[in-house]
């Protein structure tokens, strides 16, 4: 594809490297907002996503209200993945709205979501969800999508109506056909998909090239992952996610993967770490020069 038009609007070089250091998961566990709170004050990290229907929705938002300086959009959900912590939609409790399983809480996959899920009431859902968050005082900057539930022909007209509808930008890779398909999506939906991203791109939204993570099942050496990570990005902008919490009891019970979250809160604030992207050359950025690219 051509290089992305941001980058120019941006002031960038169109060879440039270009990440936003995102914090997925904010609000999901009290160890997710503890450890965004001081990677913020670090300054590492560029961005981050709130969970609204999680336990710790409002202890997030406080922070977010007391320090609205920094990027924060919501991470929408529709998906309740661990064994006994759990969360459900806030817009209803109806089954027939398909966002409701057998134990009253949202599915654990993505994939039964996009099966059961009913679309207006997903665009319900999202929509409450944004609002919540604006409603407790958050200035947003974006927002994005947890596990990729929306990533299906039924909910992905929702999921950009709503960019449109407040002004945000979305977590949407600027991808053909191929690409979309490399991601694991069917022939179908990878079509759909680049035909939207190209009438996305001409209606002046600003897009994403890529997005990328460090593992959720490899905590050893996560300061090595890292810098290969950065030292192997491609030029445009990276949605680059990290799942940074706090070393706590409720963390440990939650999840398996605590200590790969535990090793991204300790890596993300590291001096070497910094100087190391910054000697790269990889420029950082947050959703809020994006949202100010938006089109009226």
């Amino acid at each position: 594809m051509q290089p992305n038009p941001v980058l120019k609007k941006l002031g960038l070089a169109k060879d440039e490297r270009v990440a936003i250091i995102h914090t997925d998961d904010i609000g999901m566990c009290q160890a997710g907002v503890l450890a965004y709170a001081e990677l913020c004050a670090f300054g590492l990290i560029s961005s981050g996503a709130v969970m609204v229907p999680c336990p710790w929705f409002l202890e997030a938002a406080a922070y977010a209200r007391g320090h609205p300086q920094f990027d924060l959009g919501v991470h929408l959900t529709l998906t309740s993945e661990w064994a006994t912590y759990r969360w459900g939609p806030i817009s209803t409790r109806q089954a027939q709205s398909g966002l409701i399983d057998a134990e009253g809480y949202f599915y654990r996959s993505s994939k039964e979501v996009q099966e059961h899920g009913d679309p207006d009431a997903v665009l319900l859902e999202l929509e409450a969800q944004i609002k919540r968050a604006c409603a407790a005082g958050i200035t947003l900057t974006h927002y994005d999508t947890h596990m990729g539930a929306v990533v299906h022909p039924k909910f992905i007209p929702a999921y950009i109506s709503l960019a449109l509808i407040h002004g945000l930008p979305l977590l949407m890779m600027r991808m053909d056909e191929a690409g979309w398909q490399a991601m694991g999506l069917d022939a179908d939906t990878a079509r759909m998909a680049a035909q939207t991203v190209q009438h996305l791109e001409a209606s002046g939204l600003p897009l994403l090239d890529r997005i990328t993570s460090l593992p959720l099942d490899a905590p050893e050496n996560r300061l090595g992952q890292a810098k290969k990570a950065f030292k192997e990005l491609q030029p445009g902008i990276t949605h680059f996610i990290i799942h940074p919490c706090k070393n706590t009891p409720e963390l440990r019970a939650i999840t398996p993967d605590w200590r790969c979250r535990v090793a991204d809160y300790e890596t993300f604030q590291r001096e070497d770490l910094r100087k190391y992207i910054k000697d790269l050359g990889v420029q950082v950025i947050g959703y809020r020069l994006l949202k100010g690219l938006m089109p009226e």
